[in-house]
């Protein structure tokens, strides 16, 4: 089981107005569980299909994306934690301020971090 949230799998994949119940684990508790809302009445009152033809995704699309979610996870946790670190020294490159050559360097090398590295686990963070 993927530790990838269906609801974030289907965030990914541009699936917008549902209800969803708890967080299915196989296709059948999908189905029992998600509603797609189709539109609305005169009344503006939304419009609710159980139906899958309508739902707009598979089960197999959600686990494929969670999958896929899942093995992005590490790089897109190491980009994160690099983009912190460039924030900090975003004043740096104020238009008052020129950058040392070093200070230029630095921020190039976190750049570059995940052109080298693909997780937290393994990086080696360039020196300040």
């Amino acid at each position: 089981m993927s530790d990838i949230l269906v609801t974030e799998a289907l965030d990914a994949l541009g699936i917008e107005n549902y209800k969803l119940e708890g967080n299915p684990t196989s296709e059948a508790e999908f189905k029992k569980s998600f509603v797609k809302i189709t539109g609305s009445d005169s009344d503006g009152v939304a419009t609710e299909s159980t139906d899958p033809s309508k739902f707009g995704v598979t089960w197999s699309q959600i686990t494929t994306k969670q999958k896929a979610l899942e093995t992005e996870k590490p790089l897109n946790e190491l980009r994160a934690e690099r983009n912190i670190k460039l924030a900090e020294t975003d004043w740096w490159a104020s238009s008052d301020l020129t950058m040392t050559d070093e200070q230029t360097k630095y921020r190039q090398d976190l750049r570059d971090i995940t052109k080298t590295y693909s997780s937290l686990d393994d990086v080696k963070w360039p020196e300040k």
